[in-house]
């Protein structure tokens, strides 16, 4: 993987990259992650050296294994030494002014080089399987296709996002070494270029993606970008699991980050953290105005472009509103602006805090996740978890995850949220109206509650099928 909480996470892959490996250990698999090596993750680690001096075609200098243990944690990790190619001032995929970096074709073909030398059996431990995740890793199973190696592990390649494809020219694939006739629509050829993730979809033994819709929704040109070919013809061979979400961390009873912790036995102490997260946000302490949070990259995607013409009309009626996210520096400015019109109503925060992410998430009556299409989503879980109420698109892992409150879905006790349909702005204000009238009936909104975060959304389950799809990859192995 590329990240993993808690060394280095830009969104969800990381926070999946560090629960997933855990409970599936739970499970008694053998699980070990591979990550490069950052700074933040050198810095986070206490590492030894397991292997030196390795020398891959496609780089000058050599590169060492160092290997640790997760923080708090007991999964192994494999990290790969090489300052020319990590140990940056920036995330893991732009530097500090978010432009991409250059040689992010050679910084990730080798992870994916090193992935595929512990999948060829040629370092240290002898997987069975190496499990991919995104562009980044989506040259390992190309690697190991081409690998004379019969003995080689099998692979599974999981989509977190579809629209992070990993596009780079065309000499990728001599210089890592693939042969010529890898470069073809039937392989990673891509409209000219090398697609990273088509390699890892087309090469792999098995694909993955992080809900039931999503897997649905990326075998239509809609959300396929470019790809919906590729896996319709993979079908069969496409399984959709939800993810889980840490309840060891995401827990309003436990989290260290609220000053008031709460469960559903003393749900009335939510409403100390709604008045925390105000006085830290310089809005006005009203006792009955409703607070609508959103934590999310500032970009179409996630839907700010419908959000931002009706703050207006969302301020008439009285709510309050707290965002936190960075991106398209357009829609920054247009919240930034309206947050000096609105001071008491408003507070918009560019960047991410791990802090008041949490304090979000428990503060907030209502969490806004309108997103044009969501894989999976891991604030609405978030959201159940701490009595917060979502509203969102049904699309992707949203569908699967938020039960719509109709009247007959409150009444059966089963309904957990607000859903809408359209990419539309008009449609999403109706769908916030509608929230905001249920939040006047107490009883109605503590019944939403309380169905939310009762649901389990840990982990266990979703790992539990992943052990299942790993035990029929390796019986087709034999079979073959």
């Amino acid at each position: 993987t590329s990240e993993a909480y808690p060394l280095i996470k830009t969104g969800g892959l990381g926070d999946i990259c560090y629960a997933l490996p855990n409970a599936l250990r739970q499970l008694g698999i053998d699980i070990r992650l591979l990550l490069p090596g950052y700074p933040a993750v050198l810095e986070q680690l206490s590492l030894i050296e397991v292997h030196e001096n390795i020398r891959l075609p496609s780089l000058q200098e050599p590169i060492r294994i160092l290997a640790g243990i997760m923080p708090g944690e007991i999964t192994p990790v494999y990290v790969i030494e090489c300052p020319s190619l990590y140990e940056r001032d920036g995330g893991p995929y732009q530097d500090r002014n978010g432009k991409n970096w250059s040689d992010n074709a050679l910084r990730f073909g080798v992870l994916s080089q090193v992935a595929a030398l512990f999948g060829s059996h040629h370092l240290l431990f002898k997987p069975q399987i190496v499990h991919c995740n995104d562009w980044p890793t989506g040259l390992v199973p190309a690697f190991l296709t081409f690998n004379p190696n019969n003995q080689s592990a099998r692979t599974m390649m999981s989509i977190h996002n579809m629209a992070y494809q990993g596009i780079f020219r065309p000499e990728v694939v001599e210089r890592f070494g693939l042969p010529p006739e890898s470069f073809s629509i039937s392989g990673l050829e891509y409209y000219g270029k090398v697609s990273f993730l088509k390699a890892g979809l087309y090469y792999s033994d098995w694909i993955t993606t992080v809900s039931p819709s999503y897997a649905k929704n990326i075998q239509t040109p809609t959300y396929g970008c470019g790809l919906d070919g590729l896996l319709t013809v993979r079908k069969a061979e496409l399984t959709g699991i939800v993810n889980g979400i840490d309840t060891a961390v995401w827990n309003p009873e436990t989290d260290h980050f609220l000053n008031s912790n709460y469960n559903t036995k003393s749900l009335l102490l939510k409403f100390r953290n709604t008045q925390e997260l105000r006085q830290k946000l310089g809005l006005s302490l009203s006792k009955q105005a409703p607070v609508i949070g959103m934590i999310a990259r500032l970009i179409e995607q996630k839907g700010i472009d419908l959000v931002i013409p009706i703050i207006p009309d969302i301020m008439k009626s009285g709510a309050q509103l707290v965002i936190l996210g960075s991106g398209d520096k357009d829609f920054e400015e247009a919240l930034q602006q309206l947050a000096i019109y609105y001071p008491q109503q408003i507070s918009i925060t560019i960047g991410y805090n791990e802090e008041l992410a949490h304090q979000i998430e428990a503060g907030a009556n209502m969490f806004l996740m309108p997103s044009k299409f969501e894989p999976c989503g891991l604030n609405q879980m978030y959201s159940m978890c701490y009595g917060t109420i979502p509203i969102v698109r049904r699309t992707g892992g949203l569908a699967d995850t938020v039960i719509d409150a109709t009247p007959n879905n409150i009444q059966a006790k089963i309904a957990t949220g607000f859903v809408f349909e359209k990419e539309d702005s008009d449609e999403l204000l109706s769908c916030i109206r509608r929230a905001l009238r249920t939040f006047r009936y107490k009883s109605k909104w503590r019944q939403l509650q309380m169905t939310g975060m009762n649901r389990d959304f840990s982990w266990h389950e979703s790992a539990k099928q992943y052990v299942s799809l790993y035990h029929l990859i390796l019986k087709s192995k034999s079979q073959s």
